[in-house]
């Protein structure tokens, strides 16, 4: 009598423990499904940005003509930063400023 309510505990036991697991599936699977919505959220920006690189790059016929490359004293310098939110820029600016 006392083994089949040991089983019958046992398999309760078991049974709570897959819904458990089921539920974790799930909850991960729904984090990884918005993680991967997020990266294919940026791709847009991705693709300007590189356009944006490719045409400043193309319009440049030579070093030497243009006048943004010629030598010159330094008085102020300008730092772009491109980060994915302001939390990283505001941290580079301070490790700038530490600098």
């Amino acid at each position: 009598m006392s083994g089949l309510k040991e089983i019958r505990n046992r398999i309760s036991s078991v049974s709570s423990t897959m819904q458990i697991t089921n539920a974790m599936k799930m909850v991960s699977a729904a984090k990884l499904k918005k993680a991967q919505d997020s990266i294919t959220a940026t791709l847009p920006y991705s693709n300007k940005l590189s356009e944006l690189v490719k045409n400043i790059s193309a319009s440049i016929d030579s070093v030497d003509s243009n006048p943004l490359f010629v030598a010159r004293e330094v008085k102020k310098p300008l730092i772009i930063v491109i980060t994915s939110n302001k939390g990283l820029r505001r941290l580079i600016y301070k490790l700038y400023q530490l600098s």
